[in-house]
């Protein structure tokens, strides 16, 4: 299926101009990003329109189709069912639309909880997730602009500001966020603690 052909049937198959139009923000966002950190753009792209293919399900739903497919459901997820949108929608997309590439399934997989040991493009598509241009919050762009220099700074931005909304909100944090989180701070501060002399060898990528 070429990509315009799988735009028009996500398309159809969201059957939401708001939640479409977000989707090909992410894509197209997800496919930049992918360009400038030598990733493959046509996944990313790919990952970015079909993320969101279960995400107006009610949660109900959400629920019944994950136990329909015997997609594990932890405790936290049971009371915060919107979080399951992420790996139905992995599961869709490979029923529905064929696509059976593991690195777009994880990035589908992934793009709302972030956790430990994400791959390039599952950092790519959820930094796009969070930062396309629709998104309407003050830091926003300014992350935009880090996630093309720094996805791992990119990725810590994201994590701090969506903790921060959760929080404002008075909602509750995903477990694995939080060990994103670590995993996260972890890198920024090993790079503030490199030696001079390692911080100026030319192998070291700027």
């Amino acid at each position: 299926m070429t990509f315009v052909a799988l735009a028009h049937a996500v398309r159809a198959e969201l059957r939401q101009e708001q939640r479409y139009a977000h989707v090909v923000r992410v894509a197209r966002l997800a496919d930049r990003l992918a360009a400038r950190h030598g990733e493959d753009a046509r996944k990313a792209r790919v990952a970015g329109l079909v993320h969101d293919l279960a995400r107006l399900y009610p949660a109900s739903r959400l629920i019944a189709e994950c136990e329909r497919r015997d997609v594990p459901i932890a405790d936290f997820e049971r009371l915060n069912p919107i979080l399951l949108h992420a790996r139905l929608g992995a599961e869709l997309a490979r029923e529905r639309f064929g696509i059976d590439d593991p690195a777009i399934l994880s990035a589908v997989r992934t793009h709302t909880v972030p956790e430990p040991g994400m791959s390039r493009l599952d950092e790519i598509v959820h930094i796009a997730d969070g930062i396309e241009p629709g998104r309407k919050f003050p830091e926003r762009a300014g992350l935009e602009e880090l996630a093309f220099r720094d996805l791992d700074a990119a990725m810590l931005g994201v994590i701090e500001a969506t903790l921060a909304y959760l929080r404002a909100t008075g909602a509750d944090v995903a477990p694995p966020t939080l060990a994103a989180l670590a995993v996260y701070q972890t890198r920024a501060a090993s790079r503030l603690t490199l030696p001079p002399a390692i911080e100026r060898s030319p192998a070291c990528p700027t």
